[in-house]
């Protein structure tokens, strides 16, 4: 009964992480992922514009002003645009927080490193209904595998690869260590607030059944203390969905020698 309990869950798992991407705001009612340049960039559904639009809003809503430290919103004259559920004709937007809403589009302003964008929603997009079905290999229990968790003593960062290709610095806070095949392996990871793990990790299902560079895995937080990494709730990170996610891969030193053939599949290789 314990394993069809398990595979009932990790089923109720996988449907749920199916709908996550069809929902409101959701990665598949992404439609634009705009770079701001400095200074003045025009609002609106004129291809012209720095921030493009969907065609059915207005051809100019105003602009956003970028200073390269923050952005500030002004609308049109006799114009007003809803920010964080207030109409204004002027805002300063912060990142990753403020939420415009234009009827069922919504962007927000997102900053990466020294950059800063403007990630558009339209909720009004057919690929929230029409998105083929996520795709997972058979639910394996040689695949949820006991762990141990170490912090780093002194921070430490480590390179990892993005979707541009480049490489950057970001901070890791231990590292999970367990055992498969009679081998020792360690990931490192990130620990979150309510106490889960979460990890990137590549292996060599990569170079034709999973996700080219590699998946994501967060652990059950364990109220008992015991820790498990379960490879078979490994997913795919939102670039596999669109186009205008901004991904951070598996570093160097996450890359595992054996097949992980549990968890999400990736077909469109």
């Amino acid at each position: 009964m314990a394993n069809i309990s398990y595979q009932q869950s990790v089923n109720e798992w996988r449907r749920e992480r199916d709908e996550s991407i069809r929902r409101e705001n959701g990665w598949l009612a992404l439609a634009g992922l705009c770079w701001l340049k400095l200074g003045k960039n025009l609002l609106g559904s004129d291809p012209k514009s720095e921030v493009v639009l969907p065609q059915r809003l207005p051809a100019s809503l105003g602009y956003l002003e970028y200073n390269g430290s923050s952005v500030s919103l002004f609308a049109n004259p006799d114009q007003k645009i809803n920010v964080d559920g207030t109409e204004t004709d002027f805002a300063v937007l912060q990142p990753d927080t403020s939420l415009i809403k234009l009827e069922d589009v919504q962007f927000v302003v997102i900053q990466r490193g020294n950059k800063f964008g403007v990630r558009i929603w339209d909720n009004q997009r057919e690929e929230r209904r029409s998105f083929p079905a996520r795709t997972w290999f058979d639910i394996d229990e040689n695949f949820l595998i006991p762990a141990t968790y170490s912090p780093y003593e002194t921070p430490k960062k480590a390179d990892f690869p993005n979707v541009a290709g480049e490489t950057a610095e970001f901070p890791v806070d231990g590292f999970l260590s367990f055992t498969f095949n009679n081998k020792h392996y360690q990931l490192d990871v990130n620990k979150e607030s309510d106490g889960t793990f979460f990890i990137r990790f590549w292996d060599p299902t990569s170079k034709k059944e999973s996700y080219p560079t590699g998946r994501y895995l967060i652990t059950d937080a364990e109220a008992d203390g015991k820790l498990f990494i379960d490879f078979n709730k490994a997913y795919n990170p939102p670039c596999s969905f669109t186009d205008y996610a901004t991904c951070i891969f598996a570093p160097e030193q996450n890359h595992l020698d054996f097949r992980v053939t549990a968890g999400e599949k990736y077909t469109r290789h």
